[in-house]
């Protein structure tokens, strides 16, 4: 992860002599300094530049629109009706059959509703959860693709894994299968798959999944997969790892309400396996949040159960906005490399004087009133120079907001 020069002051002054999990944790997402102060994450200090500048915020993934009318009324409907008090553990019995009538839906997945599915703290929850329920000792490897989500990384160092990476570059960003063979070893416990993948908006091919399948086979390790995007996929329907020949049986899906519905605070997740590995998960996450989102349940139980027409006209409708950004950006002077999928658009800066996309983006909000995320960000620093000049950019706004973006960009260099 790229170290960020700014540091939280007096109130961590002390922090160097806390021992504890949380020095592996920020080390693990590289905030951890040698003088043992933390940095705030990227995406805190992007922010923030952006709320100092009045710069438009491209950066954090989050919409700006809200979610369909249909889903907030049933939120509202389960507030008036008093679902304020905690869920079941599991998650409220309507939102797990509807979690699971929409695998089958799409996928022609069969889900237990009662057995092989939990509802949890988002998508972040769930990973979390999973990492510290069945990783088993520092001896265990957790392969991801990188750069790879932030969140990945501190998670595999609080539950005491290692993390090994397998390189993603453009402009593709689909992995070399080799190298993905030679990172998979006896040692590896979990193979994590972001698909499609933030930060670089790669929708990986059937290959990349059949090989993951056979190497997790191979050498008896557990899949689990982050789908948060799965209907963002602008060019293909998508294909959960689940569906592979021989994959369910040794897969954890993970997803969210957060993206599909435009609701990201609600922080509504989900993951569905097998029994066995789902009690597994369930044992750790009842000691994390234990429930959550009692009155969002039952709303993106409704969500689910949407019309085709709703998932379709959100990929789309996505698509055309990272259109409108891609040429902005091309305007600007970028090399950009098209999304397949998810919020992002992954841009080179090189050109543009951003051979280092850490400080570009860091002079960005005051140069141009834009801000934006280096993918040294979501990368280890061994690999930092490898994606040195690469910028991402959150498509997920207004269209006028992306247009006025465009402008401001095109105007400042």
């Amino acid at each position: 992860m790229a170290k960020m020069s700014f540091r939280y002051g007096l109130s961590l002054l002390f922090m160097s002599v806390i021992p504890g999990a949380w020095r592996r944790t920020a080390a693990g997402a590289g905030l951890l300094a040698s003088d043992g102060t933390v940095a705030p994450t990227i995406f805190a200090e992007m922010s923030a530049a952006a709320a100092r500048t009045g710069a438009i915020n491209l950066g954090q993934g989050f919409p700006d629109q809200d979610g369909p009318a249909e889903v907030l009324e049933a939120a509202r409907e389960a507030i008036a009706s008093g679902a304020n008090q905690y869920p079941p553990g599991r998650g409220i019995p309507d939102l797990l059959a509807a979690i699971s009538e929409h695998q089958r839906r799409f996928y022609g997945l069969e889900v237990d509703p009662q057995r092989e599915v939990i509802v949890t703290a988002g998508a972040t929850e769930a990973l979390t959860a999973t990492l510290l329920a069945l990783i088993d000792g520092p001896d265990d490897e957790v392969v991801v693709f990188e750069p790879y989500y932030d969140s990945y990384a501190a998670a595999v160092a609080l539950a005491g894994a290692r993390l090994r990476t397998v390189p993603l570059r453009a402009p593709d960003f689909q992995p070399d299968l080799q190298r993905l063979a030679e990172a998979v070893t006896d040692h590896t416990r979990i193979i994590l798959v972001n698909d499609p993948h933030n930060p670089t908006g790669a929708v990986f091919d059937r290959a990349v999944l059949a090989e993951v399948v056979r190497l997790a086979h191979l050498h008896d390790a557990i899949i689990v997969t982050d789908e948060v995007y799965e209907h963002l996929a602008f060019h293909a329907p998508h294909t959960p790892i689940a569906t592979l020949p021989g994959a369910a049986e040794r897969t954890l899906t993970i997803s969210s309400a957060g993206k599909t519905f435009s609701a990201t605070g609600w922080k509504i997740g989900w993951v569905h396996g097998p029994a066995e590995l789902i009690t597994a998960v369930l044992t750790v996450k009842q000691y994390l949040t234990y429930v959550n989102g009692s009155p969002f349940q039952p709303a993106i139980a409704v969500g689910l159960r949407l019309d085709d027409h709703f998932f379709a006209d959100a990929a789309s409708t996505l698509a055309r906005k990272h259109e409108i950004l891609g040429a902005g950006l091309r305007s600007a002077g970028f090399t950009v490399h098209p999304p397949q999928g998810g919020y992002f658009t992954v841009a080179d800066a090189t050109d543009l004087g951003g051979a280092d996309a850490v400080a570009f983006c860091r002079a960005l909000p005051e140069r141009a009133g834009v801000v934006a995320i280096p993918l040294a960000a979501f990368v280890s620093d061994e690999r930092r120079g490898d994606y040195a000049g690469l910028v991402r950019f959150a498509a997920c706004k207004r269209v006028e907001v992306l247009e006025e973006a465009a402008r401001r960009l095109a105007s400042s260099f």
